[in-house]
């Protein structure tokens, strides 16, 4: 099996709720997002993508989240935006847009230094 990463981010802001009632105060992230997709064999031009072409998959998604209050979006309505569920959205959305060859293994954020979470079904 091959694999290829890519890794990109965006700025955004967001405010976790908790059980309790509580809210952390509003504020920004520069989220950082790693993509994994994989493949048992590679195409004609021997890639499993063209990094450009991921690139620009995962890039179109992120646009809609730059620069945004995350829980202000639709794709996160009745949601709790943390680190798992901006994962988690990132995976639904991207998985449908690859070529039929490719499998997405994974979404990583990265919210901040040493603070990371992974979506993998």
């Amino acid at each position: 099996m091959y694999t290829l990463f890519v890794d990109m981010n965006f700025k955004a802001q967001h405010q976790l709720s908790f059980a309790d009632g509580t809210q952390e105060p509003l504020h920004e992230h520069d989220w950082k997002v790693c993509a994994a997709v994989s493949c048992d064999r590679l195409d004609a031009d021997e890639l499993v993508i063209d990094f450009e072409e991921l690139k620009s998959l995962l890039s179109g998604i992120l646009q809609e989240l730059r620069g945004q209050r995350l829980e202000s979006l639709g794709i996160f309505e009745h949601l709790n935006v943390s680190a798992e569920t901006v994962a988690r959205t990132l995976y639904a959305r991207l998985a449908p847009k690859l070529p039929s060859t490719v499998r997405l293994e994974s979404i990583e954020v990265t919210e901040a230094p040493g603070c990371r979470a992974r979506y993998a079904p």
